[in-house]
């Protein structure tokens, strides 16, 4: 089966992006690069790839520019040529999130393709357009979106809760396909688990205001009284920055009431999309309470990031962003066996085990103290990293995606 894939791949680096490049290599890789691509795989898909690279930075993305228009149009021939060069039929497609300047990308995408395609592939990474385009555009533009994009032969989604996107667009075959990722700790059982567990057991301890022996501070890692907790995203309001920081400063205050010895430490992974949002970060930066609570360590990658998971007691993702579905973020924290305080937000609770404690409100640092709180006495996370291992490698991602993508032959 052909496939183009009109989708970009990193840079810049987000969440959609990453997938798309799994999900290229996964397959083979890019045809027209490499004329055995997608041969020895064993999916049965052969995809094209159109590199629809709209942004240079995190900063442009959802921005109008007018180059965008043209490399649009550049980007629309290439895909044409393909059809007929190649003879592809398919046509994949990442929906925008409810972003106005992306949804008046897409119209002009599919006005311009979607003619030359016979069947129609939408793979819903962000969830809420339907909900956006009902409640935040006038009825000509909502009716544009609907009527550029028909038919719909076969909406893939994250989550139950994404569903309602594909339902808006009238999408004949709707499939759910959970994200994945390569496992970034086969070794988790020898190289984390025991030294997760010591810490675990000494903390326990510290909360019931024991005192640890040499043995058990040394099996912890020297340092069982910090808790390390990692916030690991974009550095923006709308992903919980500011939140998580707040719940850290608080739940601090209230282990200094109860005086035991236990200080949480909040280590922020990521990059600042907005000039004003970082300065506001450095403010708060010069309050002690905050400075003490807080370290900032900057966009991490390959093996920096994979230090900074390690390391980590606790992973805190408090999110409200519009378009947040599936967020590679949390599959790599539970691959990392890694307790998660995140928010009642989207497809966020579908993610995780069914009454997981760790789940909480919007814009809540009292919720995200509370949590921080508890979390570090219940346990050592290993029922996440189940988790991971059931639902989110990328073996079980990539044959669930061949095989929906594959039922279009028999529509």
């Amino acid at each position: 089966m052909k496939l183009l894939v009109f989708a970009h791949t990193p840079p810049p680096h987000h969440g959609q992006s990453y997938m798309v490049k799994l999900m290229l290599d996964g397959f083979g890789g890019d045809r027209r690069k490499n004329k055995t691509a997608g041969a020895a795989k064993g999916f049965g898909i052969e995809c094209y790839h159109v590199n629809a690279r709209f942004s240079k930075s995190l900063e442009d993305i959802g921005e109008f520019q007018g180059a965008k228009i043209f490399l649009i149009l550049f980007f629309c021939l290439q895909a044409i040529w393909c059809r007929f060069r190649h003879g592809v039929e398919n046509f994949y497609y990442v929906p925008a999130p409810g972003k106005r300047v992306a949804v008046y990308r897409d119209w002009l995408v599919m006005f311009i393709c979607r003619p030359f395609f016979k069947k129609m592939i939408l793979h819903w990474h962000a969830a809420g357009l339907a909900k956006w385009l009902e409640t935040s555009v006038q009825i000509r533009a909502r009716a544009t979106t609907y009527g550029l994009f028909k038919p719909v032969d076969l909406s893939v989604v994250l989550s139950r809760y994404n569903i309602a996107d594909a339902e808006k667009f009238l999408s004949r075959q709707i499939r759910i396909v959970s994200n994945g990722t390569p496992d970034p700790c086969p070794d988790f059982s020898q190289s984390i688990l025991p030294r997760r567990r010591a810490r675990f057991a000494a903390r326990a301890k510290m909360f019931a205001g024991e005192k640890l022996g040499a043995l058990e501070t040394a099996l912890a890692g020297g340092d069982p009284e910090t808790v390390r907790i990692l916030f690991l995203a974009h550095c923006t309001r709308e992903k919980g920055l500011f939140d998580a920081m707040e719940g850290v400063v608080r739940a601090n205050r209230e282990l200094a009431v109860r005086r035991l010895m236990v200080r949480l430490k909040l280590n922020i992974a990521g990059n600042f999309v907005s000039g004003a949002e970082k300065l506001e970060f450095n403010r708060l930066l010069e309050n002690p309470e905050f400075a003490g609570s807080v370290s900032y360590l900057g966009f991490v990658s390959g093996n920096e990031k994979i230090r900074a998971l390690r390391e980590a007691d606790l992973f805190c993702f408090p999110t409200r962003y519009l378009g947040e579905n599936q967020p590679v973020n949390l599959i790599e924290a539970m691959a990392f066996g890694l307790p998660i305080v995140t928010t009642r937000w989207r497809s966020l609770p579908e993610m995780l085990p069914q009454n997981y404690p760790g789940i909480i409100s919007i814009e809540s640092p009292d919720e995200i103290a509370a949590a921080l709180l508890d979390l570090p006495a219940r346990g050592t996370g290993e029922n996440l990293r189940d988790n991971f291992l059931n639902h989110y490698a990328i073996e079980r991602h990539l044959t669930d995606l061949a095989e929906a993508i594959r039922s279009m032959e028999n529509i």
